[in-house]
């Protein structure tokens, strides 16, 4: 039933609250008690709610049907973060802060931009609440609530281990050991309306007849002719990771989202996973995204300039409109070891897709490659011996 290991039942007391969640001074955390045994509910992935992971009993999530996913004015909000940058110049406040988990009483400490977390010691969720609220910080402006549990996941991993080309046989008959976490991972999102101009050469292949009699043969040649336009893209949530120290390439492979189910920030939806906030500013998440747009760009001038070939001599291009959102999706993360060698293991929890590292068997690499030289080397002679 619990999309986690059950951590021991806390005492009854705290059954006799009836709110749906108990919010506790500011800087300290915030718990889900379920009504009827007061253990904390956790968000199930199957139910899309918070179930209790005891007793059963499960709690709607309260979501303004009136509030939806606003995007944000890139360049007020920069502009605005330059006035608070200045005026924390001189703050020496910690980045640590330290909740007293109300199941056992010990001291959890959230540091950095973890928002979301486990206490270490009886294992109940607990989270920051104010880390997203934290002053100079840009809040969460939505989230993709976990639509793919952590059973799915597994059989997804063993499907996507089964399908790996040139993996080990013991590899492959093991499978991957280790335990999904939850994680809540930061994004920019962006959007903007870019006005492009562009110079360069079309290049076309045609074929000619050079050399006699042994010598004759054909030669591709290509002829060039000029191109220049201009045109308008609008690029809407172009995706950028905003966590350092997290496997980007991967992350990026597990595109695309459904970002359409996409609900405004709610917290109960943390109950029970790990989740942070974001590492990379915004200014630096809007370069790679516009590095992001400007290869879209390129490969539309291309298809634009047409032909075989194309050289591109000049491309300028202007971002206008440009707006973005603050979001948290959700992944199933697994780290695993094979013959002492660490690996990672993504899946996008919202579509089920797979990502990771992986080991290689240097022997099947090898006979495949003796296999191609075999091949070509076929080839080779038969074109030498009926040419």
């Amino acid at each position: 039933m619990a999309e986690r290991d059950l951590p021991p039942l806390p005492e009854a007391s705290a059954a006799s609250s009836t709110d749906a969640s108990t919010t506790r001074p500011e800087d300290e955390g915030r718990l889900f008690p379920c009504e009827s045994c007061g253990a904390d509910l956790r968000f199930h992935v199957g139910v899309q709610q918070l179930q209790c992971p005891y007793c059963g009993a499960t709690k709607e999530i309260d979501l303004d049907p009136e509030h939806e996913i606003e995007e944000r004015d890139l360049d007020d909000v920069l502009r605005g973060q330059a006035t608070q940058r200045t005026e924390a110049a001189a703050s020496t406040e910690s980045d640590l802060r330290e909740i007293d988990c109300e199941s056992c009483g010990a001291t959890v400490q959230f540091t950095g931009t973890l928002t979301s977390s486990e206490c270490p010691y009886c294992g109940v969720p607990i989270q920051s609440s104010t880390a997203h609220r934290a002053h100079g910080r840009i809040p969460v402006d939505g989230m993709l609530p976990f639509g793919v549990d952590r059973k799915t996941a597994r059989k997804n991993l063993a499907r996507w281990v089964q399908k790996l080309w040139f993996a080990p046989n013991d590899f492959k008959k093991r499978g991957v050991q280790g335990r999904f976490e939850g994680v809540y991972l930061p994004y920019w999102t962006f959007d903007s309306l870019t006005s492009n101009q562009y110079t360069g050469m079309r290049g076309d292949h045609y074929w000619v007849t050079v050399g006699s009699g042994k010598n004759r043969r054909r030669v591709r040649k290509t002829r060039w002719s000029p191109r220049s336009g201009d045109f308008q893209r609008f690029f809407d949530d172009v995706l950028v990771v905003a966590g350092l120290g997290l496997p980007s390439q991967r992350l990026r492979a597990l595109e695309p989202w459904p970002l359409d189910r996409c609900v405004p920030f709610e917290e109960s939806l943390l109950a029970g996973f790990l989740a942070r906030t974001y590492d990379v500013p915004l200014e630096d998440g809007f370069h790679t995204g516009q590095q992001r747009m400007r290869e879209a760009v390129e490969a539309e001038t291309r298809r634009r300039i047409g032909g075989d070939v194309q050289k591109i001599t000049s491309l300028r291009s202007r971002f206008d409109t440009a707006t973005f959102k603050h979001l948290l999706l959700p992944v199933w993360m697994l780290a695993y070891r094979y013959k002492g060698k660490s690996y990672q293991v993504v899946v996008n929890a919202a579509t089920g897709e797979v990502q990771g590292d992986r080991p290689w068997s240097a022997w099947k690499i090898a006979l495949a490659v003796v296999a191609g030289l075999v091949v070509v080397g076929g080839i080779y002679w038969l074109i030498r011996i009926y040419g």
